[in-house]
């Protein structure tokens, strides 16, 4: 009998049994995990002949094993937050996103990028850390400013950019004739100030953070 006819054959019965493929259990130390993981490994695959993928299932501390994209902080009240691989995963993604998009104008960069950024804010909804949702926010609104220190390309063109976004002269031209390279750049106050938040938000950028807010209020 398979794995999935005898979950059918259960719920049949009125016996209610998990569809999910993944599972944590949660006992007070080390020896009673190494127990209750051996019985378990015997019940999924003695009784329900389900195969255990031994890569994946282990002993361990919960802040030290991500369950479906998430993670537990060590706080003596343990919060859910997302898996900082499950972060550094999405940031590759985007990365790749913004190198297609070189060319692109900062309208459809946002266009592109929003969908994607409300999938990963609603999975993660259940987070109960905002400081993650916050420091991607950041990260993001630094690649929109690469992007367009990049497209500006020459000094000259930086100059009149920046000041045509209220900077001054003088601090114009010391963020366009810096000596540091274009992701410095893109982090810098000159740059930050001509760039604001708050032109990317009038242009729809979807915020994780004020996303999660929502969301945390209507749970």
């Amino acid at each position: 009998m398979s794995g999935d006819v005898h979950v059918r054959f259960c719920e049949r019965l009125g016996v209610r049994f998990p569809r999910a493929t993944h599972l944590q259990v949660y006992v007070r130390s080390k020896a009673a995990a190494e127990r209750v993981m051996a019985s378990l490994e015997r019940f999924l695959e003695k009784r329900l002949r389900l195969k255990v993928n031994r890569e994946k299932s282990a002993v361990g501390r919960p802040w030290e094993r991500k369950f479906l994209g998430y993670r537990t902080t060590e706080d003596p009240k343990p919060k859910l937050m997302p898996d900082p691989q499950s972060v550094e995963r999405r940031k590759l993604k985007l990365k790749e996103l913004f190198r297609r998009g070189r060319g692109w104008s900062l309208d459809r960069t946002i266009r592109e990028l929003n969908p994607i950024l409300r999938g990963w804010g609603n999975y993660y909804r259940l987070s109960e850390v905002e400081g993650v949702f916050l420091d991607l926010d950041r990260w993001i609104w630094r690649r929109l400013r690469l992007q367009l220190w990049r497209q500006w390309k020459r000094p000259r063109t930086r100059v009149k950019e920046l000041r045509k976004r209220g900077l001054d002269a003088r601090r114009a031209r010391t963020a366009a004739y810096n000596s540091r390279g274009p992701w410095w750049s893109a982090g810098s106050r000159w740059v930050s100030q001509a760039l604001p938040t708050s032109m990317f938000r009038q242009k729809g950028l979807v915020s994780l953070l004020d996303q999660h807010r929502r969301l945390a209020r209507a749970t």
